[in-house]
């Protein structure tokens, strides 16, 4: 019986030192609920260890096979570009090494579950059809991406009884998270609770919560509550082993439907073909690759890297 291949989990990468450490210990969580598996993960940039470390560990340990997941809700640039070209480099510099690459997360019912559970704990005993939700997801500049958010909203809406549920984002897309609550209040709503689409804590989720107290505290008549992160759950650490599974098996069935990289989007034509770049997030607060350009909401530059 040969081993089966390892488990490489892939991360975002982020400056907030308590968003690592949840990556960190959610990987080692993963090692200890399948001992028969060796597994590791790193990210793909601003907060260590970097992928490639996590490759070199598993290859000092015997490891030729691995299975790579991407610990991400959405596949936006880094799952379809930035994670592909930092496996291809690891194939480089470990000759003999082969992995297949799982999908991303998101919106599984599993995650649907524990979104709703975050929701129940924001809302108390109030009735859901006076809760008006707005989802925040992370955004991007790939259309595909953004949209993903949209269909986790819609999938969190049908059957479960919200007033209705919005779809906002916290960087790089419009709605921002204020016009997105000044949306739900245009539509009606009464009470509105904000759900971020995070896994875990980090610059990000703190920065939707900051913004919908600054809006909360300008718009008193309307009751706002901020519901937690999706946070490392019994369904999450179920749902990487089944990408894992998905990838082992060979199972993968990613949607290149509505990819930029694939088909003529309005406005995003010159995509299609392109090969995929590795670059920087100019979300992640405060950090500049050497680059020395500041980066503007409104007019996004992306960084390439060379």
């Amino acid at each position: 019986m040969s081993t089966p291949p390892a488990l490489l989990i892939a991360g975002h990468g982020t400056r907030d030192d308590a968003g690592a450490e949840a990556f960190r210990a959610f990987v080692r969580e993963l090692g200890r609920r399948r001992p028969d598996l060796p597994v590791a993960g790193g990210f793909i940039e601003l907060s260590p260890p970097p992928l490639g470390d996590a490759v070199a560990e598993l290859v000092e340990r015997g490891v030729r096979r691995f299975a790579a997941v991407p610990l991400m809700l959405v596949s936006a640039g880094h799952a379809k570009g930035d994670i592909p070209a930092a496996l291809a480099r690891e194939k480089e510099r470990h000759p003999g090494i082969s992995y297949t690459y799982g999908r991303p997360l998101g919106p599984h019912p599993a995650l649907l579950n524990v979104l709703e559970r975050r929701l129940d704990d924001a809302i108390g005993d109030q009735d859901r059809a006076e809760v008006t939700v707005l989802l925040v997801g992370r955004g991007s500049t790939d259309p595909d991406a953004n949209a993903e958010v949209f269909k986790a909203a819609r999938l969190l809406w049908e059957g479960r009884g919200y007033a209705g549920v919005e779809t906002a984002f916290v960087s790089l897309a419009a709605p921002d998270v204020p016009s997105g609550l000044d949306r739900c209040v245009a539509l009606g709503a009464r009470k509105i609770v904000v759900l971020p689409y995070f896994l875990f804590t980090g610059i990000l989720p703190d920065r939707v919560r900051r913004q919908t107290e600054e809006w909360a505290a300008a718009h008193p008549q309307t009751p706002v509550a901020s519901a937690d992160v999706i946070g490392p759950e019994p369904e999450l650490l179920d749902l990487v082993l089944e990408r894992y599974e998905e990838a082992v098996q060979g199972d993968l069935r990613m949607n290149c439907d509505s990819c930029v990289y694939r088909i003529a989007l309005p406005g995003f034509e010159d995509k299609v073909g392109l090969p995929q770049q590795p670059h920087f997030h100019p979300d992640d607060d405060g950090h500049d690759h050497g680059h020395g350009h500041g980066h503007h909401h409104g007019g996004h530059t992306h960084s390439h890297a060379h």
